[in-house]
């Protein structure tokens, strides 16, 4: 299944795509969040497709799309974790996955524009294959992991490198702008995504590629950092688990090139869908 949710921020309703057409699942009742991954809601809504769902309307071309999923509990990212993005900047593999967490409140959709906070100076992209939690993951095994993944979305972890790495503390500062991860165009459930291990992504700003890669090339795959990450804190229905960026970052140019008001930024994942953002003028 492809989900996705539609409409103005903060009042989005489900949808799934009949082939490459979207229509609205109001009708379903509820959202696609916590709650409904929690309670077998996948399987719920597969059953209502088979029946109610064949009545269902079109969404009306335009509308906007919004993160696939509810605002999440959490959103775990990991860094440094593609051979090519270590060879780039020098950098040796990792013994262990780099975990951090951006704000929920960073949440946006796959094509809301992106102002530039107050202050920013260095802001940079990292194209990622997002993981969608389904089930409840606590110190769960590897060989178990996959049980308890929902689906994947497409997913870019805005980062402002100045705030990240020049201002002090953790790199949560410099990783939780508003606007600073955008999930989507849809949600495609794990059954139907059985390739994520090795599938193109891509990324370009103004036309000229930036990143092109595949997750063949992560060092942690998604069933190792599922597990991982569970080890330290529970991963609940909904969470987000992005899984590092491949090479071609702005930071890792020589010099280094970051995103300024007027950019456009445009990326997909073979399967996922594309988004873009065009980036704008601090609002403050």
């Amino acid at each position: 299944m492809k989900l996705f949710r539609h409409g103005p921020p903060g009042q989005e309703k489900p949808g799934f795509f009949r082939g490459e057409v979207a229509i609205d699942a109001s009708a379903f009742g509820g959202d696609f969040d916590e709650r409904f991954f929690a309670s077998d809601g996948l399987r719920r809504f597969a059953d209502w497709l088979a029946h109610d769902g064949v009545r269902a309307p079109r969404v009306p071309d335009g509308t906007r799309l919004g993160p696939p999923i509810a605002r999440p509990s959490k959103i775990v990212c990991i860094g440094l974790n593609y051979r090519d993005h270590a060879r780039e900047t020098g950098a040796a593999l990792p013994a262990e996955p780099i975990v951090f967490l951006k704000a929920p409140s960073a949440f946006a959709g796959p094509t809301d524009d992106l102002p530039l906070p107050a202050g920013a100076e260095k802001l940079d992209y990292e194209v990622e294959l997002g993981v969608v939690i389904g089930k409840r993951a606590k110190n769960v095994r590897v060989e178990e992991a996959l049980d308890h993944v929902a689906g994947f979305a497409l997913h870019n972890d805005y980062s402002e490198r100045a705030f990240q790495i020049e201002r002090g503390g953790q790199w949560v500062k410099g990783k939780s702008g508003d606007g600073f991860a955008p999930l989507g165009p849809y949600l495609v459930t794990r059954d139907t995504f059985p390739e994520f291990g090795n599938v193109r992504l891509w990324l370009k700003v103004n036309g000229e590629t930036r990143q092109d890669s595949t997750t063949a090339e992560l060092i942690f795959d998604v069933p190792t950092l599922v597990s991982y990450v569970s080890r330290f804190m529970t991963l609940v229905p909904g969470d987000v688990l992005s899984t590092g960026t491949p090479a071609g970052v702005g930071m890792g140019r020589k010099p280094p090139v970051y995103l300024r008001a007027g950019d456009v930024v445009e990326y997909g994942i073979a399967g996922l869908g594309q988004a873009r953002q065009t980036i704008l003028e601090s609002s403050l």
